[in-house]
């Protein structure tokens, strides 16, 4: 007869030496149970564990397929109706296109680096932007210093970041040129796009 489980050390993520990645756990009743605080916690949970950039990992707790995806998907449901939503109607359209097609898997990649470039361009900007925030520091002369000095900066990262994603999307091109090559040798219309 089999025995009821216990919770175990892994039921945490420390057995496995993850014990920084937290566990929560799906119920069929649509509640998500935290593992590490042993208490249930809400969607509005889960996004401010996600703002604070806590490392969990959802899993269904009868079968134990993992569901972070789609908790993640619900929390940007959420937001997009419940404020000014990030998704134009024609982005969102043009997204689902991509689905089933050939570049379904570049175009996941593309949008991932290109918001990991965003990400980094604003980390920039916070870094730059510190010492406004010291009280000390904090007049008006120096206020409109940084300002006048931002202009060029912002546009210099905004050009830079324009440059990589154009770059990363030909990148994207020539490689699906060269399989295209690859699979279909002399036919027209498969050939490297022209720099």
């Amino acid at each position: 007869m089999a025995q009821p489980r216990r919770p175990s050390a892994s039921d945490d993520g420390s057995a496995d030496g993850n014990s920084s990645q937290r566990i929560l756990k799906k119920y069929p009743n649509r509640r998500l149970y935290d593992t590490r605080t042993s208490s249930y916690i809400t969607l509005a949970d889960v996004k401010k564990m996600v703002l604070e950039g806590q490392d969990f990992v959802v899993r269904d707790a009868k079968t134990g397929d993992e569901l972070t995806r789609s908790i993640l998907l619900q929390i940007i449901l959420e937001e997009e109706t419940g404020g000014v939503p990030m998704f134009s109607s024609q982005m969102l359209a043009q997204i689902i296109r991509f689905y089933g097609h050939a570049m379904q898997g570049m175009m996941g990649s593309y949008l991932e680096k290109n918001l990991q470039t965003f990400t980094d361009i604003q980390k920039n900007l916070a870094e730059q932007s510190k010492g406004l925030y010291d009280a000390n520091m904090m007049n008006p002369e120096v206020w409109t210093q940084f300002l006048n000095g931002q202009a060029p900066g912002v546009q210099n990262l905004m050009g830079s970041y324009l440059e990589q994603s154009k770059n990363m999307f030909e990148k994207m091109q020539e490689q699906m040129a060269k399989q295209a090559e690859t699979f279909f040798p002399g036919m027209p219309g498969f050939t490297n796009p022209k720099r």
